[in-house]
């Protein structure tokens, strides 16, 4: 089976969100002082691994101060060594948690110049054999929890008059993929999000950008229960993606394809629906 994720580290299987209280150097973090006024702050969902990982690491070797958020607080704590990081353990399904995540990564620096939304899961199988339960889930932590958490913070993004929200979407928001439908919802809607955004903030300083990776090389797959079967495309490594979201923030950039030839199978879509079709039956 198909799968293109966002290498998100949001794992159902964990059970209770990490405890606020933590280790001293975890609260140490928590209390940092607010950056230098000149220094841009990053808030990375889905830090702990995978492609918001690699991102967090990326943006800090470019010298931004980093807010990382994700359930595990060891994984988070593991990302962030060697840096000045603020680990803000968040649980974005809850509630709750998207106020309470920007609301603490305000109040640690300040300022937020980057969001890069990268928290997600996924479920391969049949459509009608997919329960309820895990039908709300994915919905709930891809779509409605990325909505609410830029919502939260995007209005001290337009009150200083800069920053960039990063959407991290899949190709299988762009062409459907076979037993991942409500994946591919999930993902279609951030893509009209981010489209619908864009437009909205429009002379605010504030840009909007969406990242679509293919397949990537990450526990994504492995937390899904499914494993990536196939030959191709062949998965491509988080520090792309990290880099192309780098990139992006970097270059005020709108859309982003990773790699760069998935933007045909829109064309395709577009100029020849009939084609389209038939190449997705044999292929996705």
């Amino acid at each position: 089976m198909t799968h293109t994720g966002s290498g998100s580290t949001y794992d159902p299987e964990t059970g209770a969100v990490p405890r606020r209280s933590g280790t001293n150097s975890s609260a140490a973090r928590e209390r940092r002082a607010p950056p230098r006024r000149d220094t841009r702050v990053a808030l990375v969902t889905g830090a702990s691994s995978g492609i918001g990982a690699a991102t967090a690491r990326r943006f800090a070797a470019g010298g931004w101060q980093l807010v990382l958020s994700g359930r595990d607080r060891r994984a988070l704590e593991e990302t962030a060594a060697g840096t000045s990081a603020v680990v803000l353990p968040a649980d974005l399904a809850a509630p709750d948690g998207p106020r309470q995540l920007a609301e603490s990564a305000l109040r640690a620096t300040g300022r937020i110049d980057a969001l890069v939304a990268g928290a997600g899961i996924g479920w391969a199988g049949p459509f009608v054999t997919m329960p309820r339960t895990a039908i709300d889930q994915v919905l709930n932590v891809d779509l409605t929890a990325t909505l609410h958490l830029v919502r939260e913070v995007l209005p001290a993004m337009v009150a200083a008059g800069r920053g960039r929200v990063v959407l991290v979407g899949s190709v299988a928001g762009c062409v459907g993929v076979r037993n991942e439908a409500v994946y591919s919802a999930a993902k279609s809607g951030v893509a009209a999000f981010a489209e619908a955004l864009r437009q909205e903030l429009r002379g605010t300083g504030v840009g909007v950008t969406l990242v679509t990776p293919g397949p990537v090389d990450t526990a994504f797959f492995d937390r899904r229960g499914t494993p990536y079967q196939r030959s191709r495309p062949r998965p491509t490594s988080p520090g792309r993606v990290a880099g192309a979201v780098w990139d992006a923030v970097r270059l005020g950039q709108d859309d982003v394809y990773v790699p760069g030839w998935l933007t045909l199978p829109g064309r395709v879509r577009g100029i020849a629906p009939s084609l389209y079709r038939r190449l997705l039956h044999r292929f996705g």
